[in-house]
């Protein structure tokens, strides 16, 4: 269990939040086609887990847009963008903002993810959905960088994920 804060209240995160040099856990999600999504899908690839409650907020919005821009310049790395939203929802975001370079997982099914990550908020006005974290894989889906933001209202460290990346 972990404490974020959203508005500054404290709020509750269940689960295991992964440490870096830690092997990610498997996931299951549903991509936009409405088709199973796993970390399997990826193999061979780094990746950048953008986790976030719903793309329909303003700072939720503007990380997956910052994540598309930084995605066009990355090499052998997938970017997978996780929320509650169904793939429905997140497909009329992609194409009214034209997000192109990532690619949007619901978590309309395997909700499991939202524990096996230590992102499940528990309480609060939020609970139910992911907190923000960015989570980045290397090739062998070993950790390499883990950030669970404090404050929900904030942005991600997009530059400590970039690092990590070299």
């Amino acid at each position: 269990m972990s404490t974020v804060h959203f508005k500054a209240q404290p709020v509750r995160v269940d689960g295991s939040f992964p440490a870096p040099g830690s092997q990610a856990p498997a996931f299951r999600l549903v991509g936009g086609d409405l088709s199973e999504a796993t970390l399997a899908s990826h193999a061979g690839k780094r990746k950048v887990l953008n986790i976030f409650p719903s793309v329909d907020t303003g700072v939720c919005a503007a990380s997956v847009r910052r994540f598309n821009e930084l995605a066009a310049k990355l090499t052998d790395t997938v970017v997978l963008c996780i929320s509650a939203d169904l793939p429905f929802a997140q497909g009329r975001f992609c194409g009214a903002e034209g997000i192109q370079n990532v690619q949007m997982l619901s978590l309309m099914r395997g909700r499991e993810f939202l524990r096996d990550y230590g992102v499940a908020i528990a309480d609060g006005p939020l609970a139910g959905l992911a907190a923000r974290a960015v989570v980045v894989l290397d090739a062998h889906d070993k950790v390499i960088h883990a950030e669970l933001v404090d404050e929900i209202t904030h942005e991600p460290d997009y530059d400590a994920a970039l690092k990590a990346l070299g």
